[in-house]
């Protein structure tokens, strides 16, 4: 038992060495601030994160990323910038010949700046993660289990295995009695799952820097839409489930910093609308018998309740000229379902993908579809969506922060790019390339 608490003191006497306090930050995708601010009055049950309404600071709203979708934004979350610096443009990388089979931004090696994980490693501090996105493969999280998936079966859990720290996750089930398959998937008890992971991996591993990240509400309000029963369902439970992870984090280090962050908001939908058809009507895009893509000129890119266009020729002004002629035409139809058209000066000016030449929002309810062929809009497959313009106020992401130096506040309406240096403040490290700034 002495020789316990002797290695207790020691790397608690290292942690304080490399960092000012701990942070736990703990990603619900896809958590609106107003189900949290207003949760008595929608009649949801959420005393934990109520409790840092009350006893801590929040945010009224958080100003996302370019598109508002969840690798980008959870990117900007670790680094202070925007995608056109950190370089993760989308969830899924561009690929429009389907070669790389609806392949995500998994790998760290994409990300182009400093992270909160590097900070933190740098100065010897201990970094923990479970199913944060876009962190295969860093050599700064100590323990670490990454987001990945490929076929969705179980050969992905012997790939996810392999991924991870090597011995963490024998380590885990063991401790837990609960096998890496239980933390692979999008529902609840998956979310429950991982919690589990979290508390006993800080419990043995003392981490100064811990992310988490959650995603069955996320799940859900596509399937079912933000709001409805399920959706609330699902967010009562993760509530239970952070106060587990608060309770055992506290437990070992009673200093714990807990952010509670997500990526984006959400909004209703109802039809779904096949831009690229449009583009193949108009020449712009190749296809062969079976719809598949063979040559393209502009081709549009997938970001939810968005689509970034890209150009073959981005300097080709003929090509150019025909693509804005184009998007005009659908803008100026309601029945087509865009809302608003950018050009690369509003793409810059928001801080997204230097890949994109034109941008298009869509309007409330519609959402990007895939198809080549077929109607432009069709019934919607989802039931709820996100990745539009940042500027939609349905796309307020979530801040929520509670410690021992973190005064009670209301911090109204922030940008997301502030979260990175102000839990970097907190950390004690430096995060110079941050293009934000601490929030107290």
């Amino acid at each position: 038992m002495k020789l316990r608490w002797l290695l207790i003191a020691l790397i608690a006497f290292s942690a304080a060495s490399a960092s000012a306090a701990p942070v736990l930050m703990i990603s619900i995708d896809g958590l609106r601030p107003s189900d949290v601010l207003e949760a008595k009055k929608r009649g949801l049950k959420l005393p934990n994160l109520e409790n840092f309404v009350k006893n801590g600071a929040y945010a009224t709203g958080v100003r996302a990323a370019l598109p508002t979708l969840t690798y980008p934004n959870h990117t900007t979350l670790i680094t202070g910038v925007w995608p056109a610096q950190h370089g993760i443009s989308a969830n899924a990388v561009f690929d429009p010949y389907g070669k790389n089979q609806d392949g995500w931004y998994w790998y760290s090696s994409d990300i182009k700046v400093p992270t909160l994980w590097d900070a933190v490693h740098g100065k010897h501090g201990i970094v923990a993660s479970i199913s944060w996105p876009v962190s295969v493969g860093t050599s700064s999280i100590d323990y670490n289990i990454p987001e990945y998936w490929r076929a969705w079966n179980s050969e992905d859990i012997k790939l996810l295995r392999a991924l991870s720290t090597p011995g963490l996750v024998t380590r885990l089930q063991h401790d837990t009695g609960l096998p890496l398959s239980a933390t692979f998937g999008n529902d609840p008890q998956n979310d429950a799952a991982r919690t589990h992971y979290a508390e006993t991996l800080i419990q043995f591993a003392f981490p100064d820097f811990m992310t988490l990240h959650l995603t069955s509400l996320d799940h859900i309000q596509h399937e079912k839409g933000p709001g409805t029963p399920e959706a609330r369902t699902v967010l009562e439970r993760i509530d239970s489930d952070i106060g587990e992870l608060v309770a055992a984090a506290r437990a070992v280090e009673p200093d714990v910093t807990v952010a509670i962050v997500s990526d984006h908001g959400f909004a209703a939908t109802t039809r779904q609308v096949n831009l690229g058809r449009a583009f193949a009507e108009a020449g712009l895009i190749t296809l062969d018998s079976q719809g598949k893509v063979t040559a393209w000129d502009a081709i549009p890119w997938d970001t939810g309740g968005s689509a970034i266009i890209v150009l073959a020729r981005p300097d080709d002004a003929v090509l150019k000229a025909k693509v804005a002629a184009l998007l005009a035409k659908l803008a100026a139809d309601p029945a087509s379902g865009v809302a608003k058209v950018i050009d690369k000066a509003g793409i810059d000016a928001r801080g997204g993908a230097r890949e994109a030449s034109f941008w298009v929002d869509f309007r409330s309810g519609y959402y990007a579809g895939s198809s080549f062929t077929g109607p432009l809009v069709v019934p919607a497959k989802n039931k709820g969506a996100h990745g539009y313009f940042p500027e939609d106020k349905e796309m307020r992401a979530t801040f929520l922060i509670m410690g021992p130096g973190v005064k009670k506040a209301n911090l109204g309406e922030i940008d997301m790019r502030d979260i990175a240096p102000t839990l970097a403040k907190i950390l004690g490290v430096p995060l110079p390339s941050a293009a934000g700034k601490p929030l107290f």
